[in-house]
């Protein structure tokens, strides 16, 4: 029983990664229906940059902040500059465009920081482990500011203007315009909250997988999985997913497939949610008339 417990409290923590993921997944889908593929690569970059504000002697927290602010600076571009000028191109060049971005940040990031493997600080040291031994420091303070984060985004779209304005701009582009909603504005900030949310599940993951470019590679698996299970085009639902596939992984890991075939979970979710369950467990089914 105490191993069984152990192995649920692990999923959980790191179900609160794959939610940051899945959400900043929900939030590029919902704006462009297009999946981005280059969401761990955005988030490995991100991390780096944390690491390099750390290195030059800035307290954690105030790095933290910094790269936010950076990754969200950093999405807005790729909007912008990369996303923008191929917005009415066909899927398959959107498709393309993504693959190209996956393969270009993760190289670059190689480059730029190499590719030896790095030690990541975690803000969460100090403390031993907690509830009798089931969660580290490290893993309950990361569910609580994947958990804080998730909190400020729900916040922020349903509570403010800005946030409002951003929701629908992503559900009906045409009837926000005739409103006076630059959708074009509203797109570029969505991509940059998903860049600065991706950040922060790069910075929560990095000090117990290790940092190296190809950190977030695995990660960004489970993460679909979860956003498809909860719901593609449903915020709080694939956040759900995220959590629900990282218990998954963590039992059938421990009890069913073992530890070296924990991935294949993953796709056995994504196939079964889409051969039985294409809206996800929150998603809705969308009719249209042809």
């Amino acid at each position: 029983m105490d191993a069984f417990l152990l192995q649920l409290a692990a999923g959980i923590a790191t179900g609160g990664i794959y939610a940051s993921v899945a959400l900043a997944i929900v939030m590029i889908y919902q704006a462009t229906h297009h999946v981005n593929f280059a969401q761990g690569e955005m988030a490995t970059l991100s991390t780096f940059i944390a690491l390099t504000f750390i290195q030059a002697g800035f307290p954690y927290w105030v790095a933290f902040g910094a790269t936010l602010a950076v990754s969200f600076v950093m999405g807005a571009l790729v909007e912008r500059l990369i996303m923008r000028p191929v917005q009415h191109a066909p899927i398959l060049t959107h498709v393309g465009v993504y693959i190209g971005m996956l393969l270009i940040i993760g190289n670059l990031t190689g480059w730029v920081f190499g590719y030896t493997t790095k030690v990541f600080p975690s803000p969460f040291e100090g403390g031993g482990p907690m509830f009798g031994g089931l969660l580290s420091a490290h893993q309950l303070g990361s569910v609580g500011v994947t958990l804080g984060v998730l909190v400020l985004v729900y916040l922020f779209f349903t509570k403010t203007s800005l946030g409002l304005a951003m929701r629908a701009a992503a559900y009906n582009p045409r009837s926000a315009r005739l409103v006076g909603i630059r959708v074009d504005v509203m797109l570029a900030l969505g991509w940059g909250l998903a860049a600065a949310i991706g950040s922060v599940a790069g910075m929560m993951v990095a000090p117990i997988v290790f940092l190296d470019p190809n950190m977030m590679l695995g990660i960004l698996l489970y993460a679909f999985a979860g956003a498809l299970l909860g719901g593609i085009d449903n915020p709080p639902g694939a956040v759900a997913g995220g959590f629900l596939v990282g218990v998954l992984e963590n039992l059938a890991g421990a009890y069913i497939v073992g530890t070296e075939l924990k991935l294949s979970v993953a796709l056995i979710i994504i196939i079964g949610v889409l051969v039985l369950k294409p809206s996800g467990l929150f998603g809705r089914v969308v009719f249209s008339r042809v």
